[in-house]
């Protein structure tokens, strides 16, 4: 492999890892293109995404992670369709950020969120696909001596057309790896009309069989020799740290290696097992310093919020016209206020790491959403320059935004090896140290003011957000650039854009009272659309109410200037029998918005018995991703992003008290049971253009609206508090 190795320092490298950057060994431009690395020569690489073996299987590089959202199957489709190769011999590789640092980011960003997998990839690693293919092409009319032009690929066979004859990829491809990578320029993809592999419904490459049987190794599995294990107790209160500890009881239980210090604010015992360690560390009596944060709760939070509600200061997320003037001339005024809690992201495998140091290196094994975000904390930690570091990512068991821009578990293996040299330690955090360590979706408040002339048409909007801001805590430059404002804090309601709003209002005005609290916010699945869609479309419900209208009908008035949008209401609403009487004691409800880049909207028919035990019968969902790569895994995404935000609408809530996190397990932050969960017919609209949409998060935002405006179609309650169980909702 011909390769050089970047003379980077630490500091150069996890800040450059905060951007995108870097180029594809193909020689092609990209969006992340800031310069060129040399085509790899080692035999079997075929410029930098795809390995063809003498046997003819196709190994595709990929740097997304896979967590059970199929990602990693959807970009080998993608390369697979260009390639033109045998999809049954298919498998896939992950790079490392260390070795992509080594050929100047070859590989570009290795974060996978934002339901980004797909989208951002499909163009330059499609162009990979074709590229190994044009230079397989070459390699073989170059052995039998006769144009490219009459030479032809398909299922992993190349044929000269003329004369008939064959060859395999796997008998090609050490010369095809020498050639020269096609210009950019010179490299054609497919229409989407000659597609034969993108949009078929293809079984996953991540077997289920090795998910059952317990084959398959996740990060908490992961064994070395001579290994140690660690666990770890932070301060419960965010801010604190530790005063004092006394090791003295811990060190003398058999199997117990060490205790230490981690950092200003972490005790932690390393031992011959988890079991050991976690007993040992409940002996480490522990003083911390808990700081000012200790007399914050829910309530005082909630406080905070409230008084943003009115607050004369506020960041504009989108206005259009007057809605001064509005509320000025209106003829009837109504208000109302939602509020969304803290979540935590409650993977079903708690954070862990492992890790090796020694005075020349530091490798960790990382089940993590963004290889190049733990490269980064690992050289920080580990205080070695870039190129003595690496990351090898390891099988998630769940990930849902909170492995990856955050890494401070990988942080903490990192250190406690570096007290331990030569030694692999994999540290793991109890179920109890995830539920009150977490980085948790942002709580808001929203009261919204709707405004309506004396003919009872709605002329202004006025929706006031009041809560935390994610960038403020986590990229604080982007918030300094916007002047103080979090745009992410507008996601669904912005103008235009992957989260744009679907409707057009005579006069309005979104804005955010920033209140930001000690509690660390995070990108919980499907970030701040979740609570904006609820906010949004379960006022419309009251807005269409007002105006003595059909709530579908009510949407439409207002969405000419979204086809895309209105196309998916229409289908949900055609689809659930919206015009025509319901079932005796079913209500229904709906919602719409626009998300990472996707169309989404949801129809739901639901009963309610004794006033509150909601039984959900049916949801229709549908979703317009622009081209749909893989129609089976979407049905699958669909179905279990409904799970997520129905538990969070009916169940699931962080609390505060004594500046903590109260919850501590699934006992008391619990989740839907699969006999409560409702039949999910998914509906798949393929606007095309050159808009690829996400797939794993826009839909669980309009399941929960959908649901609340149907309970208050049984009910004649609006239900404006998260999660339901508050109000003695419970699902059947």
């Amino acid at each position: 492999m011909n390769a050089r190795v970047p003379n980077l320092s630490r500091r150069h490298f996890i800040v450059g890892t905060t951007a995108v950057g870097a180029g594809l060994s193909l020689g092609l431009t990209f969006p992340f293109a800031i310069g060129n690395a040399e085509a790899a020569l080692a035999s079997p690489e075929i410029g930098a995404w795809v390995v063809i073996k003498p046997d003819d299987t196709v190994v595709v590089r990929v740097v997304r992670s896979e967590m059970g959202q199929g990602t990693i199957t959807g970009l080998a489709q993608m390369v697979a369709e260009e390639l033109e190769c045998d999809w049954n011999k298919v498998t896939v590789e992950y790079p490392t950020p260390g070795e992509s640092l080594k050929r100047k980011r070859v590989w570009g960003d290795f974060s996978t969120g934002g339901s980004r997998g797909i989208r951002t990839s499909e163009e330059y690693v499609r162009k990979g696909g074709a590229a190994a293919r044009m230079m397989l092409l070459e390699a073989a009319a170059a052995e039998w001596k006769v144009p490219v032009a009459e030479c032809v690929a398909a299922n992993s066979t190349i044929t000269h057309k003329p004369s008939g004859r064959k060859t395999t990829f796997g008998k090609v491809s050490v010369a095809a790896s020498k050639l020269t990578v096609p210009a950019a320029a010179d490299i054609k993809l497919k229409d989407p009309k000659e597609w034969k592999v993108i949009g078929q419904p293809k079984n996953r490459i991540d077997t289920y069989a090795d998910k059952v049987t317990g084959k398959q190794v996740y990060g908490i599995d992961l064994t070395l020799p001579g290994m140690l294990i660690a666990n770890i107790k932070e301060c419960p209160v965010f801010g604190g740290k530790v005063k004092s500890f006394d090791a003295s009881k811990a060190t003398a239980i058999k199997g117990v290696k060490k205790v230490l210090q981690v950092g200003d604010s972490a005790v932690a015992v390393v031992a011959d097992t988890f079991w050991i360690a976690k007993t040992a560390l409940d002996q480490v009596p522990i003083e911390w310093d808990f700081g000012p944060n200790a007399k914050v709760s829910s309530e005082t939070i909630k406080a905070t919020f409230v008084e943003g509600l009115t607050a004369e200061q506020a960041f504009v997320g989108n206005q259009f016209g007057d809605i001064k003037a509005a509320k000025a001339a209106a003829a009837k005024t109504i208000e109302s206020t939602y509020s969304y809690p803290f979540l935590n992201h409650a993977p079903m495998e708690p954070m862990n790491a492992t890790a090796k140091w020694t005075p020349e290196r530091c490798e960790a094994w990382v089940p993590t959403q963004d290889g190049e975000a733990s490269m980064a904390a690992v050289i920080a930690a580990s205080g070695l320059p870039a190129e003595s570091c690496d990351v090898y990512k390891i099988n998630l068991g769940g990930g849902f935004g909170r492995r990856g821009a955050f890494q401070d578990y990988t942080t903490q293996a990192v250190r406690i090896a570096k007290a331990m040299p030569g030694t692999p330690i994999k540290l793991i955090w109890t179920r109890e140290e995830d539920m009150t360590q977490g980085r948790y979706h942002p709580a808001m408040m929203c009261k919204l003011t709707g405004m309506f002339d004396a003919n009872k048409n709605l002329t202004g909007l006025h929706m006031r957000l009041s809560g935390q801001s994610i960038l403020a805590a986590v990229r604080p430059a982007v918030v300094e650039q916007q002047k103080g404002r979090d745009p992410l804090v507008f996601q669904g309601v912005f103008d235009g854009g992957e989260h744009g709003i679907g409707y057009k209002f005579p006069n309005m005005l979104i804005d955010h009272a920033m209140r930001n609290t000690h509690i660390p916010p995070g990108f919980w699945r499907g970030v701040n659309v979740n609570q904006n869609a609820i906010f949004m479309e379960c006022f419309m419900d009251e807005l269409a109410d007002q105006a003595g209208v059909d709530p579908v009908e009510f949407r439409r008035k207002f969405m000419g200037e979204y086809p895309r949008n209105l196309a998916a209401l229409n289908a949900v609403a055609d689809r659930i029998g919206w015009t025509k009487p319901a079932p005796a004691g079913v209500f229904r409800g709906v919602s719409q918005m626009k998300a990472f880049g996707s169309f989404v909207a949801a129809a739901v028919e639901l009963s309610v018995t004794d006033g509150t035990k909601v039984k959900i019968h049916r949801i229709v969902a549908a979703t317009d991703c622009g081209y749909a790569v893989n129609p089976a895994q979407i049905e699958r995404q669909v179905a279990g992003s409904f799970v997520y935000g129905l538990s969070a609408l009916f169940l699931e809530e962080c609390t505060v008290k004594d500046g903590r996190i109260q919850q501590t397990n699934f006992t008391d932050f619990d989740s839907m049971r699969i006999a409560q969960m409702p039949k999910v017919e998914t509906i798949i609209l393929q606007g095309g253009g050159k808009e690829w949409g996400g797939i794993g998060e826009p839909t669980i935002c309009v399941a929960a609206p959908a649901v609340l405006n149907a309970i208050f179609r049984a009910t004649g309650k609006r239900l404006r508090d998260v999660p339901l169980k508050n109000s003695g909702f419970t699902l059947v």
